[in-house]
């Protein structure tokens, strides 16, 4: 059992912090204030080559694993720029993992070279108002007329859907009453075309520059050659990106724990109060040296899921789990460097309550902590379903 990164992980962390170290935590808390995507960021990552880390070679992609990802995930916010940067990415490296495992050739090569060259980008349209993470009871409505489906519905907090190009869309192609187990959902990948698309932004707490909204479908026509695999197998296709999703999403917290636990640490070495750096008291130091534990044992349960996931192996208790404990020690340790900053804590300009806000993200998404404890005590535990 090693747990040194080998020479190749090592590279990565240092290539990602060269390509982050422009994008300072001033850049942040201004594009916190003023939002706007970050078109430079996501642009500097994909002239690095990197927006296709975990994608096929033969489409220009790095053909690395969850593992190189998930480091990726966590180095980009681990320098300060949270789930802002990660998520201004995160759609890469998990959102067309259907495409990779179910798409044709000719998919493939149509449409994941402009996304890992940075020359489009796409939003996931799944989640819906009154469904919640109750998937299988989907509305969206996808009727196939000929060499097309016209598809009505409604989505919602659906990121970056203000600047996406494309849309991998999920929708009801057999209506629900004539169902069976997980079958009539189906998996596009298509134009997000504006005249029939309505997006509207969430005014939110935190992550400015990387929108959430609500999506209302009236009328899309999905040409049959964008649909991913067969008709009706769209939820199976899915969650071949459920299990990366948590992994990356537990990586980027472990990675903004770690931005806040940094930043608490140097203001309590710098900062004097009766004399003597308050560092040196112990009621300052046992909250920060908790943290630091915590993170650490997150980040060890983030890689053996990427570990699990990279060999082929069942890794859906270890992702639901390093999902959780990655969000909850993040969230401890962001606030733990509010309470070390004290009044200042509060005050923009030092940054930690930027990644507090942040921190409720990986808490509340992609689902809820207590669905993963439901799923731990279902599928782990052997008891009765909850819910």
């Amino acid at each position: 059992m090693n747990f040194a990164h080998s020479d190749e992980q090592a590279q990565i962390v240092s290539a990602i912090e060269q390509v982050c170290a422009p994008f300072d935590a001033d850049y942040w808390l201004r594009r916190d204030r003023d939002g706007g995507f970050p078109e430079d960021f996501h642009q500097a990552l994909a002239q690095a080559g990197w927006l296709g880390i975990a994608m096929p070679e033969a489409y220009g992609g790095a053909g690395l694993g969850i593992s190189e990802a998930a480091l990726m995930m966590h180095t980009i916010a681990a320098t300060g720029a949270g789930l802002s940067g990660a998520s201004a990415v995160h759609m890469n490296i998990f959102g067309l993992h259907p495409v990779v495992k179910f798409g044709t050739d000719a998919q493939k090569a149509r449409w994941l070279p402009p996304l890992i060259q940075g020359r489009e980008r796409a939003c996931f349209g799944v989640t819906e108002p009154n469904t919640g993470l109750n998937t299988l009871k989907l509305k969206t409505r996808a009727v196939r007329r000929g060499d097309h489906y016209v598809v009505h519905g409604q989505k919602v907090w659906i990121s970056t859907a203000q600047v996406a190009h494309k849309i991998l869309l999920l929708a009801r192609t057999t209506p629900v009453e004539d169902c069976t187990g997980t079958e009539g959902l189906s998996l596009f990948y298509t134009d997000l075309d504006r005249s029939t698309v309505e997006v509207r932004e969430i005014d939110k707490l935190g992550r400015k520059c990387v929108d959430s909204n609500q999506v209302f479908i009236d009328g899309l026509r999905i040409p049959v050659a964008d649909r991913i695999g067969e008709e009706g197998q769209g939820f199976d296709y899915i969650l071949h990106g459920l299990n990366p999703e948590r992994i990356l999403i537990a990586a980027e917290a472990v990675g903004l724990g770690r931005a806040a636990l940094k930043r608490a640490a140097n203001y309590a070495q710098e900062r004097e109060v009766f004399g003597r750096p308050i560092g040196q008291n112990q009621a300052i130091q046992h909250p920060l040296a908790r943290s630091w534990m915590e993170l650490e044992a997150a980040h060890l349960m983030v890689h053996k899921a990427a570990w699990l996931y990279d060999q082929g192996k069942a890794c859906g208790a270890e992702a639901n789990s390093a999902k959780y404990l990655a969000a909850e020690a993040c969230y401890s340790a962001c606030e733990n460097a509010i309470f070390t900053h004290g009044g200042m804590g509060y005050a923009k300009e030092y940054h930690v309550e930027r990644y507090l806000r942040e921190a409720w993200i990986p808490r509340l998404a992609p689902v809820s902590p207590q669905l993963i404890l439901c799923f731990i005590a279902e599928k782990v535990l052997g008891l009765a379903k909850s819910y």
